[in-house]
């Protein structure tokens, strides 16, 4: 971590209408840091395991709307001259998994930040949360934003 603040700052992003409000947070708190952003989004593919396989346009899809939702904000973060780089991230598979393996043990950021996503009890039993993941696996800063 940098002494005087964070110097990469990683956003999980799930693609939820909250999204939005979480990455505008963490611009600002790049900004506010002169931190490099990471702007992490995993799409789920395990709903499209147990089908067997998935279609390589189904997820080409899915990642070209989800760049599309955050174009503007994306735009508006490179523009900042209070931040140094904006690299957008997007990988498919299961979440936890492809989240810590692929992007935070690759990008070593000195804090992460998501939303705090309203799932079912039931859901929440089942798959557990990923904010609580990123707690508990995380050597960094977590900020979960609400």
């Amino acid at each position: 971590m940098v002494e005087e603040g964070y110097g990469k700052v990683f956003v999980a992003l799930d693609g939820t209408d909250q999204q939005d409000f979480v990455l505008a947070r963490a611009i600002k708190v790049a900004a506010n840091n002169g931190a490099k952003l990471y702007i992490g989004h995993v799409i789920d593919s395990t709903a499209l395991e147990s089908a067997g396989a998935y279609p390589v346009d189904l997820i080409n899809g899915l990642e070209s709307a989800f760049r599309d939702s955050i174009a503007v904000a994306v735009e508006e973060a490179k523009a900042n001259p209070d931040i140094p780089s904006v690299e957008i991230m997007v990988r498919s598979g299961r979440i936890r998994e492809t989240l810590k393996d692929e992007m935070l043990d690759a990008v070593k950021p000195d804090l992460v930040m998501c939303g705090a996503r309203g799932l079912s009890s039931i859901k929440y039993a089942l798959l557990g949360s990923i904010s609580t993941f990123l707690l508990r696996s995380s050597d960094c800063d977590i900020l979960v934003v609400k």
